[in-house]
């Protein structure tokens, strides 16, 4: 019988912990990488992330590892949680290591100077590799703390979608599949800018109306993006 490689979740902070533990929930070995030794011996000693994920134990499944080029020889499907800024020097030297693996981004966001979603960052560092997006209302300590959630996998691929629903879906986690990445990705980016728009609206005290117009203009903004990726 074939040995199960483990799984790996690039990014220590508050949505890679919880993905993290999910995962060991359901019996997958998983190396946890981050780029603080201090945080991952914090955890490797404690079992909790005091710095992200304060009060919540991390399962024996989860080792916290500082080794990335091992960690990428190691694993095949690997959840990528790594802030937007930070993702493509992160992971751009290690290009070669990425070629065939099954790269799930955790992160919504949009770059910077390119205004490129990070399923294309991912493509264009490894154009070999197997391309997904995990997006949701989904909030770290919520998941941590088994509250119903829904996610959706988003992939062309649909063999990686299958791998990741196996491998994350529980009890209290739902992960539904879709073969609109940029929509679902877009969707997730987009939506914090539109939330922080809402927030202004309520803190300046304006009406239902104002309140609604602007959420309805931001869905509108919302659908010309995704019909413009495709």
């Amino acid at each position: 019988m074939t040995e199960q490689r483990p799984i790996a979740v690039l990014g220590g902070g508050s949505f890679g912990t919880a993905v993290a533990n999910l995962l060991a929930e359901n019996g997958h070995q998983v190396r946890l990488w981050m780029r603080d030794p201090e945080q991952a011996e914090a955890i490797r000693v404690n079992r909790e992330n005091p710095r992200y994920l304060k009060g919540i134990k991390i399962l024996p499944g989860v080792m916290p590892v500082t080794d990335l080029l091992a960690t990428l020889e190691t694993c095949d499907l690997c959840f990528v949680a790594l802030p937007s800024s930070a993702l493509r020097s992160v992971l751009a030297p290690h290009a070669e290591r990425l070629s065939g693996k099954m790269l799930v981004s955790l992160t919504k966001g949009i770059e910077a100077h390119t205004f490129k979603l990070m399923s294309e960052i991912l493509e264009e560092i490894a154009p070999q590799a197997r391309i997904g997006v995990l997006s949701g209302p989904n909030l770290a300590r919520e998941i941590a703390e088994h509250a119903l959630t829904a996610t959706v996998v988003a992939s062309e691929d649909e063999n990686l979608c299958q791998q990741v629903q196996a491998a994350l879906h529980g009890r209290t986690f739902r992960v539904y599949a879709s073969a609109d990445r940029f929509g679902v990705e877009l969707g997730g980016a987009l939506k914090n800018v539109y939330a922080i728009i809402a927030g202004m609206a309520v803190a300046l005290g304006m009406g239902e109306n104002t309140k609604s117009m602007l959420i309805t203009r931001a869905l509108a903004e919302m659908t010309r993006f995704a019909v413009n990726q495709g």
